[in-house]
């Protein structure tokens, strides 16, 4: 027996979400949303596309083929270009110009942990499980769009949503058309929902929760850097906060991480770290929007920084607000979120004018028709568009918990994401005794985070809770 052994040919690895060729067109996007000189950004997108360079890829992370080298060097080249064209619009990103420039309005009645502050316990679990439940909800069918949802839904009989999406019954023709989420098919359906599974949307709580377990409330910006390092590996972090990491690496430091060459820095990420935040500063809008501001501005800016902003601060008025009339009570939780984002900026009109819609129409799909005719132009997971359908599902839902996170996830955009930040906020406004049964998960959740496999919700609770400020009149370091 003879014969020659050749080396195997070389398969070209696409990283997604850093490679510059992919970056550009993304980069031109953002130009164009945050109304930086269009007659500037005209010219180099027409170098772009005279040296052969693509548009951005509509859902995935990088492009199928690389780029010969002068054209990846000219991408870069472009991507410096239009970080120097400034924006005009006021949209600040350091702290003291965005609570300058905000509505204000709540003062702080900081929940005391140790006093049962109603139903503090209760009210903390109710976040962690509702975050888990609107999260696994949303899982398998993240990254079908809206009307795929909506025929796997009705196909299977749970059409308006009202539980788990399941594989049982659904048309073979319809799964070949609509297929679920690779990843989560396997543990996020009715039939094999076994516990809550790993999801970088619950993730990013258990890393909050480090950060403060480990450098306490006086944390920074370089803390959560030093964390990430830490504890994420590269592969697990995804649009802008993979930039960051990246930018980690190169000796960028923050809050340098967050803009250079970084396309998604006003995409979801921040918004979906943020809750935490919230829950260990119950009562204190503004104490909890300060705390996710040092966490965000590590890979955001701008409505990036609002989207986390106005999520810690709605986390922390919903488990502090009075929950007898919960339709007015979700109302004072998503004007707690406003009350801390410039209003000028295109974050707060999104959610306002969605508030509005929800408040006015009986039918969700109606208020959803309206979001998309604004805001459908905005990339899946971008913060602006995910922050309004948030506020919706809330103030449409009323303080029904079924339906805000159904609400959330049915809309198709970032489903995992939306479903699981309506189902903390909801869920810490009703508290874990009032939610029902058929929307817990699990009580415990899986991870690769040391030291967090298997760890149970009460724990979590109590965890965060101790994460918090002290006795009414103490500080916690």
């Amino acid at each position: 027996m003879s014969g020659a052994i050749h080396a195997p040919a070389d398969v070209p690895l696409r990283l997604t979400w850093v490679q510059p060729e992919d970056l550009v067109g993304h980069e031109l996007r953002q130009a164009a949303e945050d109304g930086r000189d269009p007659g500037r950004v005209a010219r180099i997108a027409a170098r772009w596309h005279a040296a052969g360079g693509h548009d951005a890829p509509p859902r995935a992370g990088a492009s199928p083929r690389p780029v010969a080298p002068e054209l990846r060097a000219l991408a870069g080249e472009l991507l410096d270009e239009l970080a120097a064209v400034p924006s005009p619009l006021p949209e600040p990103s350091g702290l003291e110009e965005i609570r300058a420039s905000a509505p204000g309005g709540f003062d702080a009645d900081p929940a005391d942990p140790h006093a049962g502050h109603h139903g503090l316990d209760d009210r903390m679990l109710g976040a962690w499980l509702g975050r888990a439940a609107g999260c696994v909800l949303g899982k398998p069918v993240e990254k079908i769009p809206r009307e795929g949802i909506r025929e796997i839904a009705e196909a299977t009989g749970n059409w308006p949503i009202r539980g788990w999406f399941t594989a049982v019954g659904l048309p073979p023709e319809v799964a070949a058309r609509w297929p679920w989420n690779r990843r989560s098919a396997a543990n996020s359906l009715a039939e094999n929902i076994a516990g809550v599974p790993e999801d970088d949307d619950l993730n990013f709580p258990l890393i909050a929760l480090s950060v403060l377990e480990r450098f306490g409330r006086g944390f920074t910006t370089a803390d959560v850097a030093t964390t990430w390092l830490d504890e994420l590996p590269a592969g697990r972090v995804f649009t802008a906060e993979r930039v960051a990491y990246r930018n980690l690496l190169a000796g960028i430091e923050p809050p340098g991480t967050a803009t250079w060459r970084n396309p998604f820095r006003e995409w979801i990420g921040a918004l979906i770290r943020a809750d935490v935040y919230g829950w260990a500063n119950p009562g204190d809008p503004w104490t909890a929007a300060a705390h996710a501001w040092r966490d965000a501005r590590l890979s955001h800016t701008a409505n990036g920084l609002y989207g986390a902003m106005m999520v810690a601060a709605m986390c922390a008025r919903s488990l502090a607000v009075p929950a007898g009339d919960p339709a007015r009570a979700v109302r004072d939780v998503v004007d707690a979120g406003l009350s801390v984002v410039p209003t000028g900026s295109r974050l707060a009109r999104a959610v306002r004018e969605a508030v509005a819609d929800a408040e006015a129409e009986s039918d969700f799909e109606r208020v959803v028709d309206r979001l998309y005719a604004r805001h459908g132009g905005l990339h899946w997971v971008h913060t602006v568009n995910n922050a309004a359908l948030v506020a919706a599902a809330l103030v449409h839902g009323r303080g029904d918990f079924g339906a805000s996170v159904a609400g959330a996830v049915a809309a198709g955009w970032d489903t995992d994401s939306a479903g699981a930040t309506v189902g903390s906020i909801a869920g810490g406004l009703l508290g874990a005794a009032r939610l029902p049964d058929q929307w817990i998960a699990g009580d415990r959740l899986s991870t690769t985070l040391r030291g967090f496999d298997g760890v149970g919700f009460d724990e979590l609770a109590r965890r965060t809770l101790a994460a918090g400020p002290g006795p009414k009149g103490t500080t916690r370091v």
